[in-house]
C-alpha cells in the first residue's frame, strides 16, 4: 500500500516562507500528476498547485489564482517526492495541506488510483 508522508507544516509570521514535502514509500509504476490541496476551517478542501505529465512526458503546472507568483511546486520523481515552495505567506493561507497523486499504479495495484496525504498544518499568524 503505497503511503504519502507530508512534512514542513508549522506556524510563520506573515510575509514569512514555508516549504512542504511530500514521499511516497514504495513503487510506483505510473503517475500522472502530483497537487497539493488546502483546507481551512469551515472551507472546502480546495486545489492549490499541481503538476500534470501529459502522454508525452510534458510537465504542465497550475496554480489558483491566490498563490499565483507566491508559491511554486516542484518535484523529484527519483525519489517520488513532490514540493510546495511557499513565500510572502498571508493569514488567508492558514489551512491544512495535503498532497495527491493521481492515477498511480503499483505493483500491488495495477488499476490507477488516487493516493492522499495525512495534512500538514501551516498557520499564518503574528
Amino acid at each position: 500500500q503505497l503511503q504519502l508522508v507530508e512534512s514542513g507544516g508549522g506556524l510563520v509570521q506573515p510575509g514569512g516562507s514555508l516549504r512542504l514535502s511530500c514521499v511516497a514509500s514504495g513503487i510506483i509504476l505510473r503517475i500522472d500528476s502530483m497537487a497539493w490541496y488546502r483546507q481551512a476551517p469551515g472551507k472546502e478542501r480546495e486545489l492549490v498547485s499541481s503538476l500534470t505529465l501529459s502522454s508525452t512526458n510534458y510537465l504542465s503546472t497550475n496554480y489558483a489564482d491566490s498563490v499565483k507568483g507566491r508559491f511554486t511546486i516542484s518535484r523529484d520523481n527519483a525519489k517520488n517526492t513532490v514540493n510546495l515552495q511557499m513565500n510572502s505567506l498571508k493569514p488567508e493561507d492558514t489551512a491544512v495541506y495535503y498532497c495527491n497523486f493521481g492515477g498511480v499504479t503499483t505493483p500491488s495495484n495495477l488499476y490507477a488510483r488516487d493516493y492522499w496525504g495525512q495534512g500538514t498544518q501551516v498557520t499564518v499568524s503574528s
